[in-house]
């Protein structure tokens, strides 16, 4: 079933080797694909002001795998995240979610594929504040009627660290605290994929440590496929895989990234030489 937990040593062989300068140290080996796009594509504003956000991507985004995805201010990271959780409709392209093709969804199937397959970590936590945190992270069950899985449910409580604040409301926690909070309500209903927005941009550096060993934790011992747009090099080495984006494109990859390997990959994309 989605999230359930996948060895980190199954692999499976890739017809498509990585772009740019990580193509040289790919491993070659990767999982069943989560979620793909093709030739995405995304337009905002008419005439001379338009804007092309997204321009023909294509990417395959794998199962059990913790990917970044980085790139200038409007290099389309955000419009491409959005794109993939079915947030934001693209001008044309398909998106799949394991093999659900989200071309030709009408509105109720797209939020029941929201609400079961798709888990969203906001940047500013997105948390209701007169909810305890046992009842945000339980608050898309609640609207969906269905009860946790109560093994589940204690392995993400426990995971998350949260077992003493869970009768706390949003404004008797930390940021760091209210993150884990928000990242727990996107595990809970083992979702196929969790997209991650920036997930660390409000939090100290001690905190962001917190979230991002969580979700490293998360693809580590339960096999969750975590989707993660940052800007911060430090979030990025904590990945498998960064994918940079520049105009809209997909113009580089890297797999086994540190912080020196991301930003001297940075470097060449904002050059242009990725």
């Amino acid at each position: 079933q989605p999230g359930a937990c996948k060895s980190r040593a199954m692999t499976h062989s890739s017809s498509t080797p990585s772009a740019g300068s990580g193509s040289d140290d790919v491993d070659v080996r990767v999982r069943p694909v989560a979620a793909s796009v093709r030739e995405l594509t995304k337009v905002y504003g008419k005439g001379e002001a338009a804007v092309r956000a997204l321009d023909g991507v294509s990417l395959d985004l794998y199962e059990g795998e913790f990917t970044a995805v980085m790139g200038a201010s409007g290099s389309g990271k955000s419009t491409l995240m959005h794109c993939c959780a079915a947030l934001d409709n693209p001008d044309s392209g398909e998106i799949k979610i394991g093999e659900t093709s989200l071309r030709g969804l009408g509105d109720k199937a797209l939020t029941q594929l929201r609400r079961d397959q798709i888990g969203f970590v906001f940047q500013s936590f997105n948390l209701v504040p007169t909810l305890t945190a046992e009842e945000n992270v339980a608050l898309p069950m609640s609207i969906a009627g269905r009860k946790p899985d109560q093994a589940w449910w204690d392995t993400v409580i426990d995971t998350v660290g949260l077992r003493d604040r869970l009768r706390h409301k949003p404004n008797e926690l930390s940021g760091g605290q209210q993150q884990r909070v928000a990242i727990a309500r996107a595990l809970a209903s083992r979702p196929h994929v969790v997209f991650a927005d920036e997930p660390t941009g409000n939090l100290d550096s001690s905190s962001g440590k917190e979230v991002l060993d969580l979700l490293r934790r998360s693809v580590d011992e339960y096999g969750q496929t975590i989707v993660m747009v940052t800007h911060d090099p430090v979030a990025a080495a904590y990945t498998d895989r960064v994918v940079f984006l520049a105009d809209g494109r997909v113009v580089d990859e890297l797999r086994r990234p540190t912080r020196e390997s991301v930003l001297a990959a940075m470097a060449r994309v904002t050059s242009g030489q990725g």
